[in-house]
């Protein structure tokens, strides 16, 4: 298992045995169960196999061992260590959710697949050009305008309880950063300016529909995350929704699994009971606070 991509605009599951790959495209209200089996391994870098075949921790999200880690970083354009990329970029603005927004620049060929991947919840582009001209341009928003490039990823999930339901005020923020952004001495000559437009990708995930109702009891739904995968530990529910790397699963007594799929990559998983209760670590979260999202 290599875990969520979005290249093609909607959440899939990649497989991988050997060197081939294929995909499961996921639908919402799709049953979803599986058990992790044996040892989570390295899943390799750049396409290939890892040669050490390294046990990984089940908690980590990358997935790899530090070789193979150290690998896929150095050819990274996010880090900064590939200066002659010849592609277009665009540098965009993206915001996923109230007080959390982040400057970063994507290869224009790969569309708004990075957005998705990371859980935008609102972007807009602010310019296109050569990767040099992104990156300087990325770098005068962090410094003029105090913009990180990186947001933690446990923030991005915790900000999605608090979404504002109205279209116009999840864009407001984004909107205000856009307007000084442009307003900036400093932009570099070779980098195309973007009008404004603000896509909103609360639908494409799903963020917009309600969890099934709670426990009979009258309780209140909760909202658990997946901590690790063990040996034998199995996750299940229906999909309500799924965003950046996280699934949404619902289980018939109306409590709600987050799973980070980046922790799927590495491990064997088998078939499961769609109606059994998580076997895994997880950490519960009442829902409450949402306002009906989750």
């Amino acid at each position: 298992m290599r875990g969520l991509s979005w290249g093609r605009g909607t959440p899939e599951l990649r497989w991988v045995r050997g060197t081939g790959t294929r995909t499961s495209r996921l639908a919402r209200g799709q049953e979803i169960a599986f058990r992790a089996a044996g040892t989570r391994r390295c899943a390799g870098a750049r396409g290939h196999v890892c040669p050490l075949g390294a046990a990984v921790p089940g908690g980590s999200t990358g997935g790899q061992c530090p070789e193979c880690a150290r690998l896929d970083r150095a050819h990274s354009v996010a880090a900064d260590t590939v200066a002659d990329d010849p592609r277009p970029f665009r540098v965009y603005l993206a915001w996923f959710g109230p007080g959390l927004l982040k400057v970063g620049i994507t290869a224009e060929e790969r569309g708004t697949a990075r957005l998705l991947e990371q859980g935008a919840v609102v972007f807009c582009w602010l310019g296109r050009g050569p990767l040099m001209a992104a990156r300087r341009t990325e770098e005068l928003l962090r410094a003029a305008l105090g913009v990180p490039d990186r947001v933690p990823y446990a923030r991005k999930r915790a900000v999605r309880l608090v979404l504002p339901e109205a279209a116009d005020e999840r864009a407001a923020e984004v909107v205000e950063l856009y307007a000084r952004a442009v307003e900036l001495a400093g932009w570099p000559e070779a980098l195309e300016r973007t009008a404004f437009e603000a896509v909103d990708h609360v639908r494409a995930f799903g963020l917009d529909r309600a969890v099934p109702p709670g426990p009979p009891a009258g309780g209140p739904s909760v909202l658990r995350v997946v901590r690790e995968l063990v040996d034998g530990g199995g996750v299940a529910g229906r999909l309500v929704a799924a965003a950046g790397p996280d699934l949404y699963l619902a289980d018939h007594e109306g409590r709600v699994t987050v799973l980070d799929t980046r922790l799927l990559s590495g491990w064997e998983l088998v078939a499961a009971d769609p109606r059994s209760a998580p076997t895994v670590p997880v950490e519960e979260l009442p829902t409450g606070v949402q306002d009906g999202l989750f």
